[in-house]
C-alpha cells in the first residue's frame, strides 16, 4: 500500500537522488522521454541534504521504498540550490489575478518524480494530496514549471488542479508556468 509522508531518513534521501539520477532528461532515450516523461534539474544528494534541513521533500513509499517524491522549494533556499533563484525571478514577474505570483504565499515545486513501477497507480496523485495537506496552511499555491515536451507530466498535473499561466523560452526549451491556487477552493 502506497502512504505519503515527509521525508525522514538518509536512506530515503539516498532514493530520491537515485530516482532523480536515473529519470534525469540526459540519462534516458528518446522514447522513455516521450511515453513516460522525464526531470528536467540534477537533484544529488549533498543539494537533497541541504535542502531538507530547511523544508523536507515529500515522498510516496510501499515499504522501505521510496516510490516518488515531490521537492518543495521556498524563497529560503536560493543559497541552497542557484538554479532556483533564475526561476524565481522570472516568476515574479508574472502576473495572476490581477497580482504578481510572488505577491502570493506561493512556494516552487521542485522536481516531481514517481518510480517507473509505480506510474499509474495513485503515487503522483498522493504526492499532490499529501502537499496540500501539509502545505497549504502556510501558502496560497504551489508554483511549478514543465517543459512543454514533458507531455505525460504536464497532463498529470492538469488532472490535479493546476492551470497554465505563462509560456515562454529559455535555453532548454519551451516552458509551461503552472499554478495550483488553493486559495480559490
Amino acid at each position: 500500500m502506497l502512504t505519503a509522508k515527509l521525508i525522514s531518513t538518509e536512506d530515503e534521501l539516498i532514493q530520491v537522488a537515485e530516482l532523480s539520477r536515473a529519470n534525469l532528461v540526459s540519462n534516458i532515450s528518446e522514447e522513455t522521454k516521450e511515453r513516460e516523461g522525464f526531470v528536467s534539474w540534477p537533484y544529488p544528494l549533498e543539494t537533497l541534504q541541504k535542502l531538507h534541513t530547511l523544508t523536507p521533500a515529500v515522498i510516496v513509499k510501499e515499504g522501505s521504498l521510496v516510490a516518488g517524491y515531490a521537492l518543495v522549494l521556498t524563497r529560503e533556499m536560493i543559497d541552497v540550490y542557484p538554479p532556483l533563484s533564475t526561476a524565481m525571478e522570472y516568476f515574479s514577474k508574472i502576473r495572476y489575478r490581477d497580482r504578481y505570483l510572488f505577491d502570493f504565499r506561493a512556494y516552487i515545486m521542485g522536481q516531481v518524480c514517481v518510480h517507473p513501477d509505480y506510474r499509474g497507480k495513485g503515487a503522483f496523485q498522493l504526492l499532490y494530496q499529501f502537499h496540500r495537506q501539509q502545505f497549504s496552511p502556510l501558502f496560497d499555491m504551489v508554483v511549478t514549471e514543465i517543459s512543454t515536451s514533458n507531455i505525460r507530466s504536464l497532463k498529470a498535473h492538469l488532472k490535479t488542479g493546476f492551470t497554465i499561466v505563462d509560456t515562454h523560452w529559455e535555453e532548454e526549451g519551451e516552458w509551461h508556468v503552472v499554478v495550483w491556487d488553493w486559495s480559490l477552493e
